[in-house]
């Protein structure tokens, strides 16, 4: 008998090649069929996983008959390649035709909502398709849940996340994403109701792990708040709240966001900006540097960033010398408990170099898609219809699969009082 297949749509990309070199450390007689547009780039990942285990294809995800014919049969199609706004509704459309199963870490919030549409379709094809299943979204829902199970009623839940330092090694579909919610509307949830704010305006302050310590955080544009109220629709607000580090970071962001938000530069000039500047310290365009200049110096004024940091930043990085990648995850819950009002957290323990969970975005978005690709496929056959992680995910089962893929159980989560 043939052994069931699992196809990676985007393979090549980073956060992918993490979720399919560690899913295979959960065993399991699975053959890996990597597909990408540049299939060179997979030899490397290739000669990493179990001898025999997986195969190359070259796939263009927009041509529909080879898409249809690779997943053919697919136990399961793990959608890797961003950004989500202009790939998942291809691959969705194609998996609901074909009768397979879908996954994605799809963290764009219209792409999101787009698939949350299809909920009936799905249902009538019998087919699940699992989206958000990454860090943010992903495992962030996976932690509210756990927090919230501590709690007799839910009021008010922060999702929030840290990037570290990831030079030179930044993805194009990444910087497009961070762009997109870095300024403009951000959908989300206020007074019981969704609400349209600006995104990377409103802050807040979080006790994140990882060594970062109390972080100023911004609201962004995530799916977070758009498919948790289906299971706490009580809720008064529900954001996501995310940030770079070093401070910066966020200011560079953030100026670059407002010129595309403006219309002073276009996506496409901004992602090639951030590019040379964080790959080799290009800095590219006078517009560029108008905007970014601008945005780390707004910050300043605001009293999200000091003078220091921002010189430190700028000597550091004219030396081309990196900081210790530093992030993670935290949930915050706030309700009552025994009719007191009452908080609950969750987050991730440690960060950095060493680290296997959380020791860049990559790392921490692949595992966690490798666990939820465990689950998904532990529960094969048993669902119909489309699911953000809150809807079918057990927060213990999920720490378990975190083990199954290799983390340290130290790793995975904490409480905090």
């Amino acid at each position: 008998m043939t052994a069931p297949r699992v196809v990676f749509i985007g393979a090549a990309g980073e956060m992918c090649r993490v979720a399919a070199e560690r899913f295979a450390r959960a065993g399991g007689d699975w053959r890996l069929v990597l597909c990408d547009i540049r299939p060179d780039l997979l030899e490397p990942l290739v000669e990493r996983l179990p001898s025999g285990r997986a195969t190359v294809r070259r796939l263009d995800l927009h041509d529909r008959a080879g898409l249809l014919e690779v997943i053919d049969g697919a136990a399961l199609v793990v959608l890797g390649a961003g950004p989500y706004l202009r790939t998942s509704e291809p691959v969705i459309a194609a998996c609901l035709e074909a009768g397979v199963p879908y996954l994605d870490f799809d963290d764009d919030v219209e792409s999101t909502r787009h698939a949350l549409s299809l909920r009936a379709k799905a249902g009538e094809a019998g087919v699940p398709v699992y989206v958000g299943c990454g860090a943010s979204p992903g495992m962030s829902n996976v932690l509210v849940v756990d927090a919230a199970s501590e709690l007799d009623t839910v009021e008010n839940i922060d999702v929030c996340w840290v990037v570290g330092d990831e030079r030179p090694e930044v993805g194009r579909a990444v910087l497009e994403h961070l762009m997109h919610i870095a300024a403009g509307d951000c959908l989300t949830w206020e007074h019981g109701g969704p609400v349209t704010h600006e995104s990377y305006v409103e802050t807040v302050s979080a006790p994140m792990g990882g060594r970062l310590g109390e972080t100023l955080l911004y609201e962004t544009a995530h799916p977070e708040p758009v498919t948790l109220p289906r299971r706490y629709p009580g809720a008064r607000r529900i954001r996501c709240v995310g940030g770079l580090d070093p401070a910066p970071f966020n200011g560079i962001a953030r100026g670059l966001g407002l010129a595309v938000h403006r219309g002073e530069l276009t996506v496409e000039e901004a992602v090639g900006f951030l590019l040379g500047l964080l790959g080799n310290g290009c800095v590219g365009s006078v517009r560029g540097l108008r905007a970014v200049t601008h945005g780390m110096l707004g910050q300043i004024r605001r009293g999200e960033s000091t003078p220091r940091a921002l010189l430190d930043f700028l000597v550091r990085s004219a030396f081309r010398r990196r900081y210790t990648w530093r992030g993670g995850l935290l949930a915050r819950v706030t309700g009552t408990r025994d009719g007191r009002p009452a908080v609950a957290v969750r987050r991730t323990p440690v960060s950095g170099p060493q680290s296997y969970l959380v020791s860049s975005m990559a790392s921490l978005t692949g595992t966690a898609c490798a666990a939820f690709m465990v689950l998904a496929l532990d529960g094969s056959g048993r669902r119909a219809g489309v699911f953000a992680p809150e809807d079918w995910v057990d927060p213990q089962a999920f720490y378990a699969a975190l083990e199954r893929v290799g983390t340290p159980r130290g790793e995975i989560v904490e409480s905090v009082c």
